[in-house]
């Protein structure tokens, strides 16, 4: 179940803010700027689908927010807890980060932690199948897969070459709580 944890930037002891309530999380996140939504499979799709049949499934969602923010291309990432560069794709997004572009990253299955760091709090949010999370560019975040990843992904791209993360240098990240 998805959940939001919202946390003064200054206090990582407790939330104010702690809901697993879907239309809760939507408004809460929403409210700076942050999209999350929830998007179903025009089509069943088999376990160990291809990047085709899972775009396929997702065309209608998919072309929606290509037309709407302009978008230009889209791919499928999926991680397993025994992939040989776990380790290392997790280290890469654990640090506060920017992108020059929306970070849009919709759940077919499986799940991370998005925290973003916006308007004097951070917001934790467990993504978990269904949901779409969009985050503005030039918004400071990062992004936690846990230790025994498991998830595919659909993500969408203005430039063909991809998300390029620009680290801010803050230690921030290491002081709010991980997905474990």
């Amino acid at each position: 179940m998805s959940e939001l944890k919202v946390f003064d930037e200054g206090d990582a002891s407790g939330a104010r803010v702690h809901t697993r309530d879907f239309e809760a999380i939507r408004r809460e996140l929403g409210a700076v700027g942050i999209r999350f939504e929830r998007w179903e499979a025009r089509q069943p799709l088999k376990p160990g689908a291809s990047q085709a049949e899972i775009l396929e499934a997702y065309q209608d969602s998919v072309e929606r927010l290509k037309q709407e923010r302009g978008f230009k291309t889209a791919d499928v990432l999926s991680m397993v807890p025994d992939h040989p560069d776990k380790v290392a794709l997790r280290n890469k997004f654990l640090h506060e980060h920017t992108h020059s572009e929306d970070e849009v990253r919709f759940f077919v299955e499986g799940q991370g932690l998005f925290t973003i760091h916006k308007a004097g709090r951070v917001y934790n949010v467990l993504c978990e199948k269904g949901d779409l999370i969009g985050v503005p560019d030039g918004t400071p975040h990062w992004f936690d897969m846990g230790p025994q990843p498991r998830f595919t992904a659909i993500r969408l791209f203005t430039k063909t070459e991809g998300w390029v993360a620009h680290p801010t240098g803050s230690g921030i990240a290491s002081r709010f709580p991980r997905f474990e």
